[in-house]
């Protein structure tokens, strides 16, 4: 039984399941201990009654008229065992005692009020010789010599053997009562689970709706009826915010691409254009621009599809490829770029071209924070990572829980970035299922590693991958 929190849903149900069944259970077994002595109160004066029925029954009248208790041998020898567990006394009238047994009980009953129909019951406390405690009651019961008063009683020592029957009844409850409590509450606890079970499932798929996953909706189907039209209500505000997404989506990818043919334009016609400072600082805003808008389709791109991570490529090919091509850009800007292959394949899994963009996305970061001159380096590993290292100034630590954000910039710095390349690369481990690692670069400026998962080792030696554009 898995345990669940004091404040949760089934916790409170349990208790107060567990409190109503305890005091249920309380209730009950005290109404059963109690009517258990009463039945056997009540036994013990029906077996008094009959007795007393006995006797008047074996009243007999002779021909003068003389009443007699005539008792059979078996049922007089029971009234003369030793003890005096059961006395009598029969009376005609108040005084008259026609028969007792021992002698002094008659002559006690001699002193009582005649009986009636309904019995009337008297407690005697150390009675006789032996000082006995007798319980009994007097009635009357109609016989050959008309209706006659007659008192039994019993010795309270008589009914030991029920008594302790009792409390062996009573013992018995006291440790089965709690077993068959534990059990039930164990039970009843197991079907509290068992019926929030499919809320628990339902809740592990809403958390697990992003907004890269904005089409998984929660099942209706096997839901409690008060948990029903809340899941309903969840299902169409996801609908809601799902459309909201679509929407924004789209406007996004329409504005980048409708911004992207105005940017050509004016980028051809500034390249006709003689340079001077002015026309330089045109051309450098438009290329700013122009990054920003391929950034923003990139974006739109990995929020509307799903690409497929399924391909087994080596990640030195990939590296390689991005490298090459950014070489004539690199070297455009005074800078240098270096790649260093693993000897072997360093085969993953994966989807070429957004590993590529997310290479180029780092490279690009590096060259544009470092001073001119400077070498960023690309290499990847045996275990299935590829590192891009610059030698800029870095970024603070304070400020790297914030650097993966869409549009974060770093405080105090004039970057002509958007803020939206290091996103781009988190959304494309994210989707690869892979992690980002930021480290400081000795002898300054930052290390960031792709880690991928190896697809499986490979033995194919290959050329050390070297130098770069320089």
């Amino acid at each position: 039984m898995n345990a669940f929190p004091l404040r949760s849903l089934q916790a409170k149900l349990a208790l107060r399941l567990a409190s109503l069944y305890v005091a249920a259970t309380a209730i009950a077994v005290g109404i059963l201990i109690y009517q258990a002595y009463q039945t056997a109160d009540t036994l013990n004066d029906r077996e008094l009654s009959l007795r007393a029925a006995d006797l008047a029954r074996y009243v007999a009248v002779d021909s003068a008229g003389a009443a007699r208790l005539e008792l059979p041998p078996a049922l007089a020898a029971s009234y003369q065992v030793a003890g005096n567990t059961d006395i009598f006394a029969v009376r005609r009238s108040p005084d008259a005692v026609l028969a007792a047994s021992p002698p002094e009980f008659g002559k006690l009953a001699a002193k009582w009020p005649a009986g009636s129909d309904d019995p009337s019951y008297f407690h005697l406390n150390d009675f006789g010789s032996d000082g006995h405690e007798y319980y009994g009651l007097t009635v009357v019961e109609n016989s050959a010599a008309g209706p006659l008063s007659i008192s039994v009683a019993r010795a309270a020592d008589a009914d030991v053997l029920v008594h302790s029957l009792l409390r062996e009844f009573v013992l018995d409850l006291g440790w089965l009562i709690p077993l068959l409590v534990t059990i039930t509450l164990v039970v009843g606890v197991l079907a509290i689970q068992s019926a929030f079970k499919p809320i628990a499932e339902v809740s592990k798929m809403a958390a697990a709706i992003t907004p890269g996953a904005m089409s998984i909706r929660l099942p209706e189907k096997n839901l409690p009826s008060e948990i029903t039209p809340l899941v309903a209500a969840v299902n169409r505000a996801l609908d809601r915010l799902e459309q909201g997404f679509e929407l924004q989506r789209q406007f996004t990818a329409n504005a980048a691409h409708q911004l992207r043919t105005p940017l050509a334009i004016i980028t051809a016609a500034l390249d006709s254009i003689d340079a001077n400072g002015e026309i330089a600082k045109i051309k450098a805003d438009v290329a700013r621009m122009n990054r920003l808008v391929d950034q923003l389709l990139r974006v739109a791109r990995l929020d509307a599809v799903a690409f497929d991570v399924s391909d087994r490529l080596d990640l030195n090919d990939v590296a390689a490829d991005i490298v090459g091509n950014m070489a004539p850009w690199v070297l455009a800007r005074k800078k240098r770029v270096a790649f260093h292959g693993d000897d072997k394949l360093v085969i993953i899994k994966g989807n070429r071209y957004a590993i590529g963009d997310a290479i180029r996305n780092l490279v690009e970061n590096a060259i544009t924070h470092t001073a001119s001159g400077s070498e960023v380096t690309v290499s990847t590993y045996a275990n299935g990572s590829i590192s891009v290292a610059d030698r800029g100034p870095g970024i603070p630590p304070e400020q790297r829980d914030h650097m993966f954000e869409r549009f974060w910039r770093e405080k105090g710095t004039n970057s002509p970035g958007a803020g939206l390349g290091l996103a781009i690369v988190a959304e494309i481990m994210k989707a690869h299922h892979g992690s980002i690692s930021v480290d400081d670069n000795p002898g300054g400026g930052m290390v960031f590693t792709l880690h991928f998962g190896r697809d499986e080792p490979s033995e194919i030696k290959r050329p050390r991958g070297g130098g770069g554009a320089k």
